[in-house]
């Protein structure tokens, strides 16, 4: 029963993204323009690589492997507003500077290209903060943390255990 809530949840939160996509992306949101419409469709778009996942996530966990577990229900509801903020934020490290295209300058080309990263940022948020981590040891010097940098997270556990 809570493999088809949880379909029905995500399908909801998808159809959301995409009717706000929609809106935004024609316009119809006037409040919306230049770079906080482009910064909207961005989280827009990281919602939509988020929903995406959850769902292949309940049809691989129910159907392929047979393993579906119910402790991962706050995971799979949580996690398409987490892509939603991911996305938002992607359009901040790329507006920066601090991630590079690699993209010709035309306008179109590359607000596809930070709409794909954005997308490629909600789809797969844990490698998207890796890669921010990196970014911001590289830029800044500052350590990952425990969740992105396994080394340290198991040399903490050895600590605890010692």
């Amino acid at each position: 029963m809570w493999i088809w809530i949880t379909s029905i949840i995500l399908l909801i939160e998808l159809g959301a993204v995409i009717s706000c996509l929609a809106c935004v992306g024609l316009g119809f949101i006037s409040c919306l323009t230049g770079d906080f419409q482009v910064a909207a469709i961005c989280a827009l778009f990281g919602g939509l690589g988020g929903c995406i996942y959850c769902l292949r996530g309940v049809y691989l966990n129910a159907c392929v492997y047979k393993r579906w577990d119910t402790d991962w229900l706050p995971w799979y509801f949580i996690r398409p507003f987490v892509s939603l903020v991911i996305g938002g934020i992607s359009y901040l490290f790329i507006k920066s500077g601090l991630l590079l295209l690699g993209a010709s300058q035309e306008s179109g080309t590359s607000q596809l290209g930070i709409w794909a990263i954005a997308f490629l940022a909600g789809l797969n948020v844990d490698k998207f903060l890796a890669k921010i981590e990196s970014v911001g040891k590289t830029v800044w010097g500052i350590e990952p943390s425990r969740e992105t940098n396994p080394d340290q997270q198991n040399n903490s556990q050895k600590d605890t255990e010692s």
